[in-house]
């Protein structure tokens, strides 16, 4: 793919983070790499973020994205796990940040209309449609099939954003 942008997806957890990387052109999509990063349960929370960071440092290392989507974080009843995923989501965001990516949010419901085309699907929804927009991937999990629909919910907006500026530019160069 020519001129092809790496955007990796990031579904941020505290158990487990998904990951999911891929190229666009603004036309098509090519599926790089997916899976998960995993904490151990039974270690302290400062030890489970350290895993999660170490874990997303390397991914980031080994395929070089130019680019980020995180998923924002929905508040749910339970304050302390809603306080947990916040802090898993701050790692998901500092690493991305410190290797000086944009890195774009996006809301669940607006992942899942751009990819199952309603704001509502479930799990095996985006799983399906992921695998029907990027054929070759084979996600190990539902955290990684999650974090490719984030990416690919970016690769449609940045197309948006800059077909966008393309016509405000044409209209700024006519008037």
């Amino acid at each position: 793919m020519r001129d092809a942008i790496r955007i990796v997806g990031i579904d941020p957890g505290l158990r487990r983070t998904g990951w999911g990387v891929i190229d666009t052109d603004g036309v098509r999509l090519a599926y790089v790499a997916c899976g998960s990063v995993s904490s151990d349960a039974d270690g302290s929370l400062g030890e489970r973020l350290r895993q999660l960071f170490d874990g997303l440092s390397q991914v980031l290392s080994q395929f070089a994205p130019v680019e980020a989507a995180i998923e924002q974080t929905f508040v749910n009843r339970d304050a302390a796990a809603t306080l947990k995923l916040g802090q898993a989501r701050g790692i998901a965001m500092l690493v991305p940040a410190l290797q000086g990516l944009v890195i774009a949010e996006y809301a669940p419901n607006a992942v899942k209309k751009t990819v199952v085309g309603a704001g509502h699907g479930d799990k095996d929804q985006i799983r399906a449609m992921v695998k029907c927009l990027l054929p070759r991937a084979v996600p190990d999990s539902a955290d990684a099939a999650d974090a490719l629909a984030i990416a690919i919910t970016h690769a449609h907006s940045r197309s948006w954003t800059k077909l966008v500026e393309s016509i405000a530019l044409a209209e700024r160069a006519v008037s």
